[in-house]
């Protein structure tokens, strides 16, 4: 059979649901910086694994999962904390003078790269288990799926700059934070219970990422006094 639709649902819904969460830190990266290259990052980050996903199919399935959710956890905790000290900075900078805004540019393509990077494998895993069966259906799905976020992340671009970028750290904080945290939640129970509890429900990145974004506003908005105390005692750093 030539297209099977339960495939092709099968592979765009995946690949869309995957790669959704790897736009929407695209679209705040962007914002937070202004620089288009973010991006570019995160699309490396996904064509790096989905290309090879494509060319040799199920031999993608046999590399541990565990330890890559361990890898995507630690770095977006590192970019995740580094995010909520800039954020802090930027709430500093708007309320005093005498302060430039600083501009990640090292932390923004590493941050890019890792999550288009873990999105896509998560993705990847399902892939190359539909690919085997029908090919074509499943890789039209997938090439489906890309079109989709894609275009609803050009469609949101022209809105997310309009956001203050201190707020925007705020969120992009959260969204590592919550992301790492899930990550690492699902590295213990592959590691502790193997496939009895291998997934976690994304949802819980909802009240996950309520509970981080709360904390690093609330971290960034700390009275102005101790702003101004923090930023001399750390002079330019």
């Amino acid at each position: 059979m030539f297209f099977d639709p339960g495939i092709f649902l099968a592979a765009s819904g995946i690949t869309t649901l995957e790669l959704v969460e790897a736009a929407a830190v695209g679209l705040a990266l962007y914002a937070e910086s202004g620089r288009a290259s973010a991006f570019l990052y995160v699309a490396v980050g996904v064509l790096v694994v989905l290309i090879p996903t494509v060319l040799v199919g199920g031999l993608i399935s046999n590399l541990p999962e565990q330890y890559v959710l361990v890898i995507g956890g630690v770095l977006l905790l590192y970019f995740g904390l580094r995010l909520s000290k800039s954020a802090r900075r930027s709430v500093v900078i708007s309320r005093t003078t005498g302060f430039k805004s600083e501009v990640f540019e090292r932390g923004i393509m590493y941050t890019g790269f890792s999550v288009g990077a873990i999105e896509a494998f998560e993705a990847a895993i399902v892939l190359v288990g539909l690919l085997p069966v029908n090919f074509a259906s499943a890789g039209i799905g997938m090439m489906v799926g890309v079109v989709v976020v894609v275009v609803s992340t050009y469609v949101l671009r022209t809105q997310v700059r309009r956001v203050k970028q201190a707020n925007m750290k705020v969120i992009v904080a959260g969204l590592l934070l919550s992301f790492s945290s899930f990550w690492f939640s699902e590295a213990v129970l592959l590691f502790g219970f193997g496939e009895m509890f291998s997934q976690l429900d994304d949802l819980l990145l909802i009240p996950l990422f309520a509970i981080f974004a709360f904390g690093v506003y609330k971290y960034a908005n700390r009275p102005i006094a101790e702003s101004r105390a923090e930023f001399r005692s750390r002079g330019t750093t």
